[in-house]
């Protein structure tokens, strides 16, 4: 589908998408180029792709261009390849928030390149090359949220598409503040509850002398998992969409409320009818296919 595709950050995303596009013959070259010089070290040694010494020399003659940086340093990385950029390349990124992207990016894309937004809803926990792998898109969806409604934008937009399902991905189009709302209720407040209660448990871990890790049970130690995720994403993501999770963190608190007054009230039913409506939920996510049904989350239940 393209010549020669450059990526710009070798961490689990931008290491499977290399890894993707290599397997499913989407590109013919990959370049990649990370700011850490020991990950461009590493992804040399796990062969990832030709690794660049350079953004600006990763990025020539490339046809497509994935910005794979923290939503904090886009503007800077866009800033620092533009002069180099091909004519007619198309630009995307993987960032978790739109909004912030497109206003750091803009102001530095060139008239000869075309940008559109996106943002594949996959991931581990896991970080750095070593975390990539080549199924990670395999059946998730992948967000674009095109602004440029110019010829070059809608081609631009088609190529996307059909690359990101070539590495297997289902895409759905979308406006970036819509994105920016949907992903704050889906992902990001999800994400600062999980960093919340599990940095409250270590101080109580504190009192309890490790009986809050020793006895962690389902519930908990799924939270660790999230909470395991790399803190300078998460950090960007909070600062860049800020309006959108303050939004939704106040609705869950003003729900998180009316909780602790049933609690305190002895209020069953108001509890029961909550807990069955988010039960509910949970079957519409196994029916979308967006997890499995099996016990445990499939997990091998001896060996947990």
């Amino acid at each position: 589908m393209f010549e020669r595709i450059a990526i710009l950050g070798a961490g689990l995303i931008g290491a499977s998408v290399a890894l993707a596009a290599r397997e499913a013959g989407a590109a013919r070259v990959v370049a990649l180029y990370d700011a850490n010089e020991a990950v461009r070290a590493r992804a040399k040694e796990i062969g990832l792709g030709e690794i660049a010494e350079s953004a600006e020399a990763a990025v020539m003659g490339a046809e497509l261009v994935v910005l794979a940086v923290p939503v904090g340093a886009m503007g800077a990385a866009m800033q620092s390849i533009a002069p180099h950029l091909a004519q007619g390349a198309i630009l995307t990124d993987v960032g978790s928030v739109k909004g912030a992207v497109l206003n750091a990016v803009g102001p530095h894309l060139p008239a000869h390149a075309v940008f559109v937004p996106g943002h594949p809803i996959a991931g581990t926990e896991h970080s750095g090359p070593d975390a990539g792998f080549a199924s990670l898109f395999h059946g998730r969806w992948h967000v674009l949220t095109p602004f440029d409604e110019s010829e070059e934008g809608k081609t631009a937009l088609g190529k996307l598409v059909a690359f990101w399902e070539k590495l297997g991905a289902r895409v759905e189009v979308m406006s970036h503040e819509r994105h920016d709302v949907v992903l704050a209720v889906t992902s990001h407040l999800p994400h600062l509850i999980a960093f919340n209660i599990v940095a409250m448990a270590e101080d109580l871990e504190n009192v309890t002398e490790t009986e809050v890790v020793k006895y962690s049970a389902s519930g908990f130690r799924d939270f660790t998992r999230i909470a395991a995720s790399d803190p300078t994403m998460w950090r960007d993501v909070f600062l860049n969409n800020r309006e959108a999770v303050l939004e939704v963190l106040g609705r869950f608190s003003e729900d998180l409320a009316a909780l602790q007054r049933a609690i305190r009230w002895g209020d069953g039913q108001s509890l029961y009818t909550i807990f069955d409506r988010a039960r509910r939920m949970r079957r519409e996510v196994i029916d979308a296919g967006q997890d499995t049904p099996a016990p445990n989350w499939g997990r091998d239940t001896k060996g947990e």
